[in-house]
């Protein structure tokens, strides 16, 4: 995809992050353009003027005008080369849950879009430095999200629209996890029926991308 599109498509992505109730004045999403790395910059996801910033896939150090936390970005896309997006955002159900060592696990089908357990990077520290975006990337290891305690979380994908269509999928997620728990015993899906879902994966993340981006656009 040549860059003027993705830039397109993260101005996109930053609006309905934001639009969805995602992120405030803090967040950030990217993906790759050829060899490199495309990131939002350092403002409100809601209301950016800026142009995204380029970064090198093997930079040493982060241009001006560069989000601090793009070394988390950096560190995935070197570790994961099926990953072609990252969104950063702060749900707020799903922070919770994290901060209350509460498992968000798949109790509804779409759920399982998340992998069995979103696993919980244990350090509530801001991750502005090389060394602990690579801790945080062997946290994610090859799982399709990441909570970040006392800190949000990231979401991963194929393109920004699986991306940021699964950092949904988290909150809601954690909604159900969290009034599960409060109203019995949650029972998660098994891993067959976990299975029977992915199999669709590719198709409705595509059409809740879909939903979000044209309930975006209808309201704004």
């Amino acid at each position: 995809m040549k860059s003027r599109e993705v830039e397109e498509d993260l101005l996109d992505a930053a609006l309905t992050t934001a639009h969805a109730g995602l992120v405030t004045a803090f967040g950030h999403v990217s993906a790759l353009a050829g060899e490199r790395v495309l990131i939002t910059p350092p403002q409100p996801l809601g209301s950016l003027t800026g142009r995204p910033v380029p970064l090198d896939l093997g930079a040493d150090d982060l241009p001006e005008g560069t989000p601090k936390e793009a070394w988390i970005h950096l560190a995935i896309y070197r570790a994961r080369p099926d990953v072609r997006a990252v969104c950063r955002a702060q749900p707020e159900t799903a922070t919770a849950l994290a901060s209350a060592g509460v498992p968000i696990r798949p109790l509804h089908g779409q759920g399982a879009f998340l992998g069995p357990e979103v696993p919980v990077f244990d350090d509530p520290r801001l991750v502005r430095d090389r060394e602990r975006a690579g801790e945080l990337a062997k946290a994610l290891g090859q799982a399709p999200a990441v909570l970040m305690r006392g800190n949000g979380a990231i979401t991963v994908g194929a393109d920004l629209g699986q991306a940021v269509a699964r950092m949904w999928l988290l909150e809601v997620s954690a909604r159900i996890n969290a009034q599960a728990a409060a109203a019995g015993r949650p029972r998660a899906l098994s891993a067959d029926e976990q299975a029977a879902w992915l199999a669709a994966e590719t198709e409705l993340l595509s059409r809740l991308w879909a939903h979000l981006r044209a309930d975006r656009r209808g309201q704004s």
